[in-house]
């Protein structure tokens, strides 16, 4: 009977160890597609903000631009490279708004399983996951600037920006995380 019992007690211990190896597996995986999907969106909040300084002095692209709609890219290239720092491959990743703006889900699956143990097939199981970041505009075009002449720009942190089209600046423009924030949707 006393066999019996620990042999019970050692199957029933391997079997939550083996439960703890696939939730660390997904921890892991999950942790790759946020890396994966922050990175897609900063890259691309990068280029929304060289699109942004590019249409300085055009008023109609300037505000598009500043509300995160110019024409960018997808963001795959520095997504797949985070996912691969995170022993993950990039299965996909798409582009989206959420609140009406612009996003980026990114789908990884890892490049490692939970392990042996006692429950069979985990040594060839991989875990999945994804993860959504969002680039969310941070100011706007102060009312009565002119963008032909002036261009102001408030900042919901307080920050203003007076930018003349006709001589810019590198040193007196804004970086691309003081116009928008990048964040994991909820």
């Amino acid at each position: 009977m006393y066999v019996v019992v620990v042999g019970g007690l050692l199957f029933l211990a391997f079997a939550y160890f083996a439960f703890a190896q696939g939730a660390a597996a997904r921890n892991g995986g999950q942790s790759a597609a946020d890396a994966a999907a922050l990175a897609a969106a900063q890259e691309v909040r990068d280029e929304l903000t060289d699109g942004f300084i590019a249409a300085l002095g055009s008023p109609v692209e300037l505000a598009d631009w500043l509300r995160g709609r110019g024409p960018v890219g997808d963001g795959a290239t520095a997504a797949a490279q985070l996912a691969s720092e995170n022993d993950s491959d990039l299965l996909g990743i798409s582009a989206t708004l959420v609140d009406g703006n612009p996003a980026f889900t990114a789908e990884i699956e890892t490049n490692y399983t939970a392990g042996d143990s006692v429950i069979p097939g985990t040594e060839n199981m991989h875990a999945k996951a994804n993860a959504t970041a969002v680039i969310e505009p941070r100011c706007e075009i102060a009312p009565g600037s002119d963008p032909l002449k002036l261009v102001e720009i408030d900042c919901e942190d307080g920050m203003r920006w007076k930018i003349d089209p006709k001589d810019i600046v590198e040193a007196d423009l804004p970086y691309p995380n003081d116009l928008f924030s990048v964040h994991l949707a909820e």
